[in-house]
């Protein structure tokens, strides 16, 4: 069984509409879940909530208490990469949480996640994800091109708990890691999926070019992102099936 996570309620609104969910959800602690079936076979989607506490949490349960053998989020990232325009679809080849690491003399240098920081080599890109994983998402950026209204681009997402408003912040991420994107949970349920040993897609809709003017543009283009998610997530699931 795949598992579906999103993080709010207009990420969770557009995948109901695309997938046989029961009406009401399944209360597990912060996460809901929703029981349904596509294609007739079970599938399960939370919404897991904002930030890589509430993201982990989720997935941990999807894949211990479900049963899940592979997971998807969906819904929407900052865009990094000015070369993208806002509504733009990424996948994630390549995923890292960047606001782990240590702090001396004053400045924070990023670390690959989970390890001791002290003498770890300073986190330069998003680690890539399995062979496996970007040949699936090569497939779909080729079968959602022509639904889409800008072709879907394979790209790294950076993950931290904040909400980037900071147009010199997206420009050091974009040129220090080459970084595509940024949100507040991929990399968090990457590091879930990894320990668990199970596959990982990462499909994200740019709502924003992650900078000064992000307050004005993300409640404008938070839905239509959702949907354009939703639409990538059903075409997946079609591709995963067989």
């Amino acid at each position: 069984m795949l598992a579906i996570l999103c993080a709010t309620p207009e990420e969770t609104t557009a995948l109901c509409l695309v997938l046989d969910a029961d009406a009401q959800p399944e209360p597990h602690g912060p996460t809901k879940v929703w029981r349904g079936r596509f294609a007739g076979e079970e599938i399960v989607l939370a919404q897991a909530g904002i930030g890589k506490v509430n993201a982990a949490a989720a997935a941990t349960l999807l894949l211990s208490a479900f049963g899940a053998r592979g997971l998807i989020f969906a819904g929407v990232a900052g865009g990094l990469n000015p070369a993208f325009p806002v509504g733009s679809v990424l996948l994630g080849e390549r995923l890292a949480v960047h606001d782990y690491g240590i702090v001396t003399a004053g400045r924070f240098t990023p670390t690959a996640y989970g390890i001791i920081p002290v003498g770890a080599p300073e986190l330069a890109a998003a680690e890539p994800v399995a062979a496996e994983v970007r040949a699936v998402l090569v497939r779909l950026a080729e079968r959602v091109a022509p639904r889409l209204p800008a072709p879907p681009h394979l790209g790294a997402i950076v993950t931290a708990d904040y909400f980037l408003n900071c147009a010199e912040t997206r420009d050091e991420l974009h040129a220090r890691l080459g970084a595509d994107a940024i949100d507040m949970e991929s990399g968090a349920v990457a590091v879930v999926a990894r320990a668990w040993g199970a596959p990982l897609y990462v499909i994200r809709t740019l709502s924003d070019l992650a900078g000064g003017d992000s307050h004005l543009t993300y409640d404008q283009m938070v839905a239509a992102a959702a949907r354009n998610s939703a639409l990538c997530v059903q075409s997946l699931l079609e591709l995963l099936r067989r």
